[in-house]
């Protein structure tokens, strides 16, 4: 079945190719996220760091050490501003993601923490346990608000909706849970009966939900009627991550058979597998545009995408067209950090052309860092760090 109010102004202009490629954790990448410029990548890593890219060439990657236990989840706050992590050591902590690395933590759960997530107003975190909760805080002072604690395992994951009026969780109670943010009522479960969900994500609509789940498969259900709309079973291992275009028209997943697949959700079909990594594929997302999209592996890799995808807003004729160079660059990390150089490109199978062949170009190997490349500000989530009366953001008032 398709999705319902899903028109398509998308098209593939060529297959997506592999541009960059990072190496720097010393174990498998849990979770990956653009900010909102494009300008950074937040990495987390089972070896206990939070690392954050730059996606300039020469410049340098930070890493940055305060969790005790494997870190699970990031992301970059709505403004780019912030990056939250969640750990295995039970907390979560807030980073300004410049060379400073200036942080602050606060205990979340009683056991391991495997999600953390924005709202979409920037003012909030919802966060998710093993202890069986979900919670939601302020991002100012880290304030406690409530609990959500219907799970009876495991949560994997909790997300915001777009307009921040619920919340969908994922547990491996083999439920999947939909919360009225402000009733903090349970408004519905969804139930898996061959395996859990890993990962749970809203579509850019808000009608649907997607799952990721251990029983290799991913599931998109409708919200409003609880039907399941689409069951796609293209995967032969876990399915571990999953991410909506922006456009809503495309859904990318990462499975533990070492491959990503791009789905079109309004055709219902597959339309790319992507070889790249060597061993499970963990994380997947896509950037706030959808030009890009960014996987982490076991194999501690980070490696980012073009997509070249091609839209066409039919009412004026206006196109945003992606370039479709196919190129695999290495960018400097700084000495903390040194990327990779893929002697074997990755290869890309498409379910809707002929094969499509990357070819490796090496950047200019230099690593400079620019300390003021770095925005100051004085935005609410950010005054736990920065003292208001003296900064102001050079992103909305100029230098």
């Amino acid at each position: 079945m398709q999705l319902p109010q899903l028109v398509s102004l998308f098209s593939i202009q060529s297959d997506p190719t592999l541009e960059r490629h990072f190496k720097g954790h010393r174990d498998n990448v849990t979770s990956v996220d653009f900010s909102c410029n494009m300008k950074q990548i937040a990495t987390g890593s089972m070896d206990s760091c939070v690392m954050i890219w730059n996606m300039k060439p020469q410049m340098r990657a930070y890493r940055f050490d305060g969790h005790k236990e494997a870190v699970l989840s990031v992301q970059f706050s709505p403004s780019g501003h912030l990056v939250a992590s969640a750990s295995r050591d039970k907390t979560v902590r807030l980073w300004v993601p410049s060379m400073k690395a200036e942080s602050t933590s606060f205990r979340a759960h009683i056991a391991t923490v495997r999600s953390v997530n924005f709202s979409g107003d920037g003012l909030n975190l919802v966060t998710a346990s093993d202890d069986k909760t979900i919670k939601v805080w302020t991002v100012h002072r880290q304030k406690f608000l409530f609990s959500l604690n219907q799970h009876i395992n495991w949560v994997r994951c909790a997300k915001f909706s777009p307009d921040d009026r619920l919340i969908v969780s994922c547990s491996d109670d083999k439920t999947i849970k939909l919360w009225d943010k402000n009733s903090r009522a349970c408004i519905h479960s969804f139930y898996e009966h061959a395996g859990y969900a890993n990962h749970v994500e809203f579509h850019p609509s808000g009608t649907c939900i997607a799952a990721a789940s251990t029983d290799n498969s991913v599931k998109v259900w409708d919200i409003r009627s609880h039907k399941m709309l689409q069951h796609y079973q293209v995967h032969s291992g876990v399915v571990n991550s999953l991410s909506f275009h922006p456009t809503g028209n495309f859904l990318i997943t990462a499975s533990s058979d070492s491959t990503l697949k791009i789905l079109d959700l309004v055709e219902g079909k597959l339309l790319y597998t992507l070889h790249g990594h060597q061993g499970p594929v963990t994380s997947v997302a896509f950037s706030r545009t959808g030009e890009h999209f960014a996987s982490g592996g076991s194999d501690e890799q980070v490696m980012v995408w073009k997509s070249n995808f091609e839209c066409a807003d039919g009412s004026d004729g206006v196109r945003l067209q992606h370039k479709t160079t196919s190129s695999l660059q290495t960018l400097p990390a700084g000495s903390t950090a040194q990327p990779s150089v893929n002697s074997r490109p990755p290869a890309l199978r498409s379910e809707v052309s002929a094969d499509s062949k990357t070819r490796p170009q090496h950047a200019d190997s230099r690593s400079t860092t620019d300390p003021g490349s770095y925005p100051r500000h004085r935005h609410t989530e950010c005054i736990l760090f920065l003292p208001s009366d003296t900064l102001t953001c050079t992103d909305c008032h100029g230098p």
